[in-house]
């Protein structure tokens, strides 16, 4: 039975089409859409797909993207199901003030990573970052607890805030260098060395904490470009939320669903 999963971030929809809704399921396609062509899904990315026996997403672009989602799947009469963070799921504990208001993207990374790290049989504290419009940087214990996250902006979002305050200040982007000595590498590589650096504070109040090393997970469509820069070891998982909603699709039974809008 096929399964469809779908991450609709701030500025694309990612999508992967899997064997089953198990973890470690064999992917049959995948494909990125940024979200002002959302409407093109149906006639060009999955025109020729088969079609999923179950879906489960994430987005965080909000209820009107989420519907223009769903009117490209009802070319396959598949259920809409879509991820609300709650008080626990798949190991992991919300730590979150009101843990509905905390991100499905967030949510989502952190099971993927929470259970990345079990499979390796080493039981530690995990960080997980997502590098990508904006930049999230998750805690969690040895035993599922997520301790707290910070976000903070993404090179794009610094880069513009610094155009819009800054008289003059319209360049390139540049390089990341050790000792900047034009503007657009100075830009670049601030901005760099600011996410950088506080994911290695993150990972240092994650030590103290729990007292022992933590291991940090970096995913994203920009994590590729951070990772060379961090003071600090990170494993580069590409698809950290497509883990995570197999997980999540595994334990909810959605294997053996029957898609009763079929």
């Amino acid at each position: 039975m096929t399964f469809l999963a779908i991450d609709v971030g701030n500025t694309r929809l990612k999508w992967a089409l899997y064997e089953s809704a198990q973890p470690h399921a064999a992917m049959l396609a995948s494909g990125v859409k940024f979200l002002e062509h959302i409407e093109t899904l149906a006639e060009d990315d999955w025109a020729d797909l088969p079609a999923p026996a179950t879906m489960l997403g994430c987005v965080v672009a909000g209820d009107a993207v989420k519907r223009r989602v769903q009117e490209q799947m009802d070319i396959w009469h598949v259920e809409p199901r879509w991820v609300v963070p709650g008080d626990s799921e798949a190991g992991v504990t919300n730590g979150y003030d009101h843990p509905t208001r905390l991100g499905a993207d967030r949510w989502v990374a952190m099971i993927g990573a929470y259970q990345r790290m079990l499979a390796s049989g080493k039981p530690q504290p995990c960080v997980v970052v997502m590098v990508g419009t904006a930049v999230t940087i998750e805690s969690i214990d040895a035993s599922g607890q997520f301790l707290g996250g910070v976000i903070l902006p993404g090179h794009g979002i610094m880069l513009r805030a610094l155009e819009s305050g800054t008289a003059g200040l319209h360049v390139p982007t540049g390089e990341v260098v050790s000792f900047p000595t034009n503007t657009s590498d100075a830009l670049t590589t601030g901005g760099t060395f600011a996410i950088a650096g506080a994911v290695a504070h993150v990972v240092n109040l994650v030590q103290v904490q729990c007292g022992q090393p933590a291991v940090c997970y970096m995913t994203g469509g920009a994590g590729w470009k951070m990772a060379p820069s961090m003071s600090v070891p990170v494993q580069l998982v590409d698809g950290l939320i497509f883990d995570g909603l197999l997980e999540i699709a595994h334990r909810r039974g959605l294997s053996s669903a029957v898609d009763t809008h079929a």
